[in-house]
């Protein structure tokens, strides 16, 4: 049990890892909280001892928060991950730990959705290949292997915020479109739903993938996978490294199943950009090989700079959960006049009760009351007037399955 109260701001540690974007420094220094900027990922080792200390986590794809980095983050509230994909967080474990996650859902949707569009079209027209031959001298003037993508069929795999954006703008280029999904989706424009992802393999020419990071995909597409797909197929992954089978895509390149790919993410990527990159992907005929850059660039990177600051600030601040990914969701009002007390427990029955035994028992005014749960752990919200016995607040944080308690002035 965590019962750390809150205290001044300059006392709040805040680690950013992997290069996060500088709006994100200056929004937490300008709150006034203690910030460490590392370019760097880091690995489990490294972040087991630097996190001991730290109260706010910001990080991005690369550096994996386990259980046992978890174990060591004593005084951790929250963490937040400027990308969109959180599975790299063990975020089950930290939602019984207390411990809020928070992503970036939307920010770099449409920088993703622009890659993905323009690497289509480069395949498409055989430019990668042109390019090539004519860096060696070789001048190739023809049309052969060179297509339009109006009146191909675009098959995407995943209809989520990525998914739908690239649907709705592959149509308008005169695209037809069909989706497979395993939730329920509404289709946008003309688009199709599959109903299953064997059909969508059978009739696409381009596909691209779009599904996150959870551990059943992994190796969605493998062999027989590609054996499904039309022949002289294009195929896109911009969306997790683990979902491929890169030998099966290494295979399927090189005996031509697959005419074009671009990749953008893999199963194992550097942790920073002095090392090398090793890959079955290199040096592959029309393969447009990309660093993990779908959401790299600069609107995308200051979108999420500003939006996660804000929610970790924002839950700090005054509690607000609205929009974690591993927490019940509470948007809060700003309170005066008044203390606010957050008490995070496990999903219990009679919890809310004897927190509200307690307030009885001291004749405490209750001015305000939220409680969300969901299958892990509860969370109370409880605005109180000011004039209240001291001794309520070891009796709340005696409270059996007590996860964290927080006071907020």
């Amino acid at each position: 049990m965590d019962t750390t109260l809150s205290f001044p701001k300059n006392k709040i540690n805040v680690l950013l890892l992997e290069n996060v974007h500088p709006i994100a420094l200056d929004i937490f220094n300008q709150e006034g909280f203690n910030v460490i900027a590392i370019k760097e990922a880091m690995d489990e080792t490294e972040l087991c001892e630097k996190i001991k200390d730290i109260h706010i986590l910001g990080i991005r794809s690369k550096t994996m928060v386990t259980k046992t980095v978890l174990q060591h983050a004593q005084k951790l509230m929250c963490i937040g991950a400027f990308c969109i994909g959180t599975n790299q967080i063990d975020t089950i474990c930290c939602a019984q730990n207390g411990i809020v996650v928070f992503n970036a859902p939307y920010s770099n949707t449409r920088s993703v959705v622009e890659l993905a569009v323009g690497e289509m079209i480069m395949l498409m027209r055989n430019v990668l290949t042109k390019s090539n031959s004519l860096h060696q001298g070789v001048w190739d003037k023809s049309a052969k292997n060179s297509f339009e993508i109006r009146g191909k069929i675009l098959g995407l795999i995943g209809y989520g915020n990525i998914g739908s954006q690239f649907s709705v703008i592959a149509e308008s280029l005169g695209m037809k479109v069909c989706f497979y999904d395993v939730a329920d989706k509404l289709a946008l424009g003309n688009a199709r739903k599959c109903k299953t992802l064997e059909e969508l393999l059978q009739k696409s020419d381009v596909i691209s993938m779009h599904v996150d990071g959870r551990e059943s995909n992994q190796f969605l597409i493998g062999k027989s996978q590609f054996d499904m797909m039309k022949e002289n197929v294009l195929f896109l992954n911009l969306s997790r490294g683990h979902i491929v089978d890169i030998d099966a895509l290494k295979e399927a390149i090189l005996s031509g199943k697959v005419w074009g790919t671009s990749v953008d993410v893999y199963p194992d990527e550097p942790k920073s950009n002095d090392e090398e990159f090793i890959s079955p992907l290199r040096g592959l005929p029309n393969t447009i090989l990309t660093p993990h850059i779908g959401g790299s660039t600069e609107e995308a990177q200051a979108n999420i700079g500003d939006y996660v600051p804000n929610k970790l600030i924002n839950y700090t601040n005054k509690g607000d959960t609205y929009g974690a990914v591993n927490f019940p969701e509470v948007q809060l009002p700003s309170f005066e006049d008044s203390h606010r007390i957050l008490h995070i427990h496990k999903n219990e029955p009679g919890i809310l009760a004897k927190i509200n035994a307690v307030f009885a028992k001291h004749d405490v005014n209750i001015q305000a009351q939220y409680l969300k749960t969901n299958e892990h752990i509860g969370y109370v919200i409880t605005d109180v007037a000011t004039n209240y016995s001291p001794e309520i607040i070891q009796e709340i944080k005696n409270i059996a399955g007590t996860v964290k308690f927080r006071m907020l002035y």
